[in-house]
């Protein structure tokens, strides 16, 4: 008995329990097989998902805004599809229209700067908007006007059609611009709007013609008007007539000045996409105008302008107390101004 005792409970180790062993042992492999197996076709079968719910996604989004395709993801902020109230854009609805503004100062060019921009069949730039002093009493009438603008909603003389390109207008620094800068730049940087900064090197040259255009409003030369361009060589001759008298005890001074508000523009408005111009190369490189154009995003046209300059040649010709404004200068960082230039 305990030989067949024994004999069984070998038996038991011998052959039954290997068989409660083996296929726990199996049946754990298959489990864990299984369970990688699923896991491997799951991640597949989401992969390939993805990758057809985001192709179709871009599908629907190309048959929906053609146009857009066209530009590069770095262009997408500066891009807008304006839906004013005032008319329909129709057809042009799709087309992207880029927002630009031109700060600048007076009798720097920018009248001039401005003609060649409207010469552009896709340009609208609205001209010194902020010049009437209701609409730039405080930040929020300034962003009303600044909306109604890049809306497509202002309509005046250089309005384009529906399929304008590119809608901006002109901002001297001294009506309202620098009072609000931080507002400013948010709403620039909000909206997508690209910075034209505009300058002119030779402040003697633009001094002189502030004076001059000062005094003609009063003077009125012109047959009794007071024009601050002219279109005509004979209008052009009448107002460079003029010589005004420079204060030169307060001209280093003054000069200054106006180095130092054009350099406080272009910090407080340096995060902005922007470009600074100056009218002594739009004069002298007339390439200048091709890179503007491509700075807006348009096709590069030949530009064109009525306006005629008005005071050329030397400046000794058009200051009245010239020696002494050469003697005030002579010797300091500004005496450059006294040569003439190809400007002139």
């Amino acid at each position: 008995m305990v030989v067949e005792d024994m004999f069984y409970f070998n038996k038991d180790i011998l052959v039954i329990k290997p068989q409660k062993k083996s296929p726990l042992l199996l049946r754990m492999s298959l489990l864990m097989f299984s369970m990688v197996c699923g896991v491997f076709i799951c991640y597949v079968c989401l992969k390939q998902t993805s990758i057809h719910a985001r192709t179709i996604l871009l599908e629907l989004q190309q048959i929906e805004m053609p146009s857009r395709s066209r530009f590069n993801v770095i262009d997408i902020p500066y891009l807008h599809f304006p839906n004013p109230v005032s008319f329909n854009r129709s057809e042009c609805a799709r087309n992207p229209v880029r927002l630009f503004a031109m700060l600048t100062n007076q009798r720097s060019g920018s009248g001039w700067f401005e003609t060649l921009l409207n010469s552009h069949m896709n340009v609208s730039s609205h001209g010194e908007i902020f010049s009437v002093p209701e609409r730039r009493v405080n930040v929020s009438t300034i962003v009303k006007t600044l909306d109604k603008i890049y809306n497509l909603d202002w309509r005046n003389s250089a309005s384009k059609n529906e399929c304008s390109a590119a809608i901006g207008l002109k901002w001297m620094l001294n009506q309202g611009l620098m009072e609000h800068p931080k507002e400013i730049v948010e709403y620039f940087n909000c909206r997508g709007v690209s910075v034209i900064f505009l300058f002119r090197r030779n402040l003697l040259r633009r001094m002189v013609s502030t004076l001059a255009n000062s005094y003609d409003r009063y003077a009125k030369l012109l047959n009794g008007t007071h024009k601050s361009h002219v279109h005509s060589a004979e209008e052009a001759d009448t107002l460079s007539k003029y010589k005004p008298t420079i204060n030169s005890t307060s001209l280093l001074a003054d000069l200054k000045d106006m180095e130092r508000k054009a350099a406080i523009a272009l910090e407080y408005f340096n995060t902005t996409r922007h470009m600074i111009l100056y009218y002594e190369d739009l004069i002298r490189n007339r390439t200048k105008l091709k890179e503007v154009q491509e700075f807006l995003g348009l096709p590069v046209m030949e530009l064109t302008s009525r306006q005629v300059k008005i005071h050329k040649g030397p400046l000794s010709e058009h200051i009245k107390n010239w020696d002494e404004v050469a003697n005030t200068l002579k010797g300091t960082a500004y005496e450059s101004f006294l040569e003439a230039d190809s400007s002139s």
